[in-house]
């Protein structure tokens, strides 16, 4: 056998950089979507917060508690009588 024999690359895509196969991409960009994604759900969630209540919203919200109450409760169905 000759020596430029035994130099062939086993595959034939042997002698290409890392990054230009396809089944690389195919390993790392679903985990790599997923951090991705990640960082911008917390990006949104971080400037879409919702402000802290203090103690007085949260006393005159549970003053519209008997209002709330009884709207939910007029707009259940009446149980069927026996």
């Amino acid at each position: 056998m000759s020596k430029h024999h035994l130099r062939q690359p086993l595959h034939p895509d042997a002698d290409q950089p890392w990054w230009r196969t396809g089944v690389m991409w195919l390993v790392v960009g679903g985990p790599l979507a997923v951090v991705v994604a990640g960082i911008v759900t917390g990006l949104i969630a971080l400037q879409g917060a919702d402000d802290v209540l203090d103690q007085d919203a949260r006393a005159r919200r549970s003053a519209d508690a008997p209002a709330l109450k009884a709207r939910n409760h007029a707009a259940t169905p009446d149980e069927p009588q026996r």
